[in-house]
Parts: C-alpha cells; structure tokens; sequence
C-alpha cells in the first residue's frame, strides 16, 4: 500500500454509480427474467474500464472498479455463499433508535431511495445450512476486468471492496453465533486471498460493527462482547494476509437522513484499531462526524498504520470546496503525519445497484474531483 511520501495521495471507498445500460441487463438477472449472460460480461467489463478511466480523469490515485457487477455491497455476496434463504419482512433491527424517532421520514426514504430503490430487493438472508465459498468464477471475472482497466489506464495501485463478515446474513443453523461468524469468515477468506493474489489491495466493509453501538437493547457489556467478536471474526477471516495489503472501511449505513443516533468514532476507536489492517476509512466530512479529526490528538495512530478520512460526503449533493477539503486533510496530517494521510470519500456513491443514486452521477465526478484539487492544494501546503 502506497504511503503518501511527496503529496497527498487520494482514494475513495468502492461503490460508484453504475451505467444504465448495464443496470438494464443486471436487473433482469436479479429479477430472474431471461438475459444474455454474454451480454452482461461484455457489458460490465466496458462500465469497468470507464470507471476506471473516469476516476484517472477526476485524478483519483488508487481506483476501484466501482463495484459494477454487485447488485449491492453486501447482497453480492449472497450469490457467493452457500447455505442461505431470503427471509422477507425479517426484523434486522438495523437503524431502530433512528426510525423510531423520525418515523415519517425514514418510511419515505427507505421506500423511495438507499435500498428502497435499489434493482434487487434487499431481503435479509438466514442462514439455514453449512457456509461454503461458491464465487471464484464471479471473482475471476472481476479480478480480471480490473486487472484489464488498470492496465490500459496507467493505474498504479487498486482496491477492490469486499463485505465483512459481520453483514453477511442471521444464524438459524449452526449452535452458537460465535460458530456461525467463524464458518462464514472462513468462506470469505478464500475471496479476499484470491484479491491479493490478483495483486489488488483488499478492502473488508464494515458498516455494521458500528451498529453494534447503536443497538439500545445491549448493555454495556453485551455491546463491548459482541464488538469484540466482530472484530475476532474479522481478523480471523484476513488471517495470514499482510496488513500493509488490507484497508478497513466503517460507515454507519445510511446515506442521507437526520443520523442522530449513529456512535460518535471514539466510541469505538479502540475496537476500529485492534483490526489487522493496514489503513483505516471512516466518515470525517459529514456535519455529524466532521469534528472527530480532535480524537487524534488523544489517540495515537499506530506506528506503520495509515488514516484514509472521509474529506468529501456522500451525504449531500453540495460538491465541497477544494480550499475546503485541503483544510479538512491538513487537520490530519498534523495530527496523524502527512505520510500517513490518504484523502477518501465517507462512503461509497452507490453502494446499491440502483437507476437515481442519491447524489446525481454528474455531481459525483465533480465531488471526486473537488477531492483531488483539494488533495493538490493540501500537499503544497504540507511539503511547499
């Protein structure tokens, strides 16, 4: 993993808005109407290549392929895994304390966007049989556009985002939930190995560690255990893999709304860090979290371990200022070195395949490139 050594290196965290056309043939395979599996191949490998030559244009350094062939980041993995049923109108819990107390709101916005309006229905999956890895086709697929595109662009260095653990489905067939995470961690290491091997860096997506510190119906100690699992099960399934290779993404789920309840991130720094990553993503440019950048002034960064903030939100359609967004990386470059710092997005673009992302395709491009002027900016400031 590239370290930020002359300037201020950029990134984002994964999911990007998928093309129409491509959406067209994606959904009738969700909705298990016909189509040409030809057809889809042909037409994910060429939405790969522009979004990766998109985001060398926007002057994104270390690319991804946009998650074009997922449905969702982590309903994808459904069609990976063995051994699970969908089980509509099952209560995850998920964003309880936030629904509750906003009702009206979150009925219309989980109707109409997120994974309301998304072209597969985001029904919870049970687990109901053994955990095995069925994907290494799909992921050869993927592996290989990737590969394809950062050769024809000039692409140095690439991510490819993969669900964790902790999002993948509810235990109704293995004795205990302890054995259940462990199962499906081994399942998943087989993908994130074959991501190294390929020669990409690994992402492991962890949106749901911080809903643990949303759940109200935890005590202190249930919160802190089940955070500790999560964190065990994670580490188990990125065992073996240099940490310099693997990037650990937390967000809070949900894209635009009040977000009232989410935890602050030092409620769960110390768990975030005991992660057997490399570099760490989290939301930072957001009005709800942009403050946390003074938590580094108590907490030191790791010693090898790289910061990769949100400097640019997915959370509004106001594309930021570059001036901006260099103040926001010079906060923590001071506070975690500027070698340290990779300039990030709080979340991914379109982390649902979906037809209206929430933050228009156009204003997305013109968000990335706020980020690399920003980036720019800063690292005259940081290095003169």
């Amino acid at each position: 993993m590239r370290t930020s050594e002359t300037r201020i290196l950029t990134t984002h965290v994964g999911s990007l808005p998928r093309p129409h056309d491509l959406l067209d043939v994606l959904k009738l395979k969700m909705d298990g109407a016909a189509y040409d599996p030809a057809e889809l191949d042909t037409r994910i490998a060429a939405s790969v290549d522009q979004m990766v030559a998109q985001q060398v244009a926007a002057g994104i350094d270390i690319v991804a392929d946009g998650e074009m062939s997922k449905p969702g980041h982590a309903i994808y993995i459904e069609e990976r895994l063995t051994g699970y049923e969908q089980r509509p109108g099952f209560d995850t819990g998920y964003y309880r304390a936030e629904k509750e107390a906003f009702p009206e709101y979150y009925e219309d916005y989980f109707a109409r966007a997120h994974l309301g309006g998304a072209i597969a229905p985001a029904h919870p999956v049970i687990c109901v049989g053994p955990v095995a890895y069925v994907g290494l086709d799909d992921l050869k697929r993927d592996l290989a556009n990737l590969k394809a595109a950062c050769d024809k662009h000039g692409v140095a260095e690439a991510f490819m985002p993969c669900a964790a653990v902790t999002g993948v489905g509810h235990n109704e067939y293995y004795g205990s939930q302890e054995e259940y995470m462990y199962a499906v961690a081994d399942a998943l290491s087989v993908e994130y190995r074959a991501i190294i091997k390929a020669g990409f860096l690994l992402q492991v997506d962890d949106p749901f560690l911080p809903h643990v510190y949303m759940d109200t119906s935890l005590s202190e100690k249930e919160r802190l255990a089940k955070a500790n699992l999560y964190v065990e099960t994670v580490n188990h399934s990125i065992r073996g893999i240099p940490v310099e290779k693997i990037r650990y993404h937390t967000c809070y789920g949900i894209n635009q709304g009040p977000r009232v309840y989410e935890p602050d991130l030092p409620m769960m720094v110390n768990e975030v860090l005991k992660v057997n990553a490399g570099a760490y993503s989290f939301e930072a440019g957001n009005p709800r979290h942009e403050h946390e950048y003074h938590l580094w002034e108590e907490v030191k960064l790791p010693e090898g371990k790289l910061v990769l903030p949100g400097v640019i939100t997915h959370a509004s359609s106001v594309v930021e200022h570059p001036e901006y967004v260099a103040e926001r990386i010079i906060r923590f470059a001071e506070r975690c070195g500027r070698e340290n710092v990779i300039a990030s997005t709080d979340c991914g673009f379109s982390s649902q395949a979906i037809y209206k992302t929430e933050v228009e395709n156009r204003v997305v491009w013109a968000k990335l490139a706020a980020l690399a002027e920003g980036a720019r900016i800063a690292s005259d400031r940081l290095w003169g």
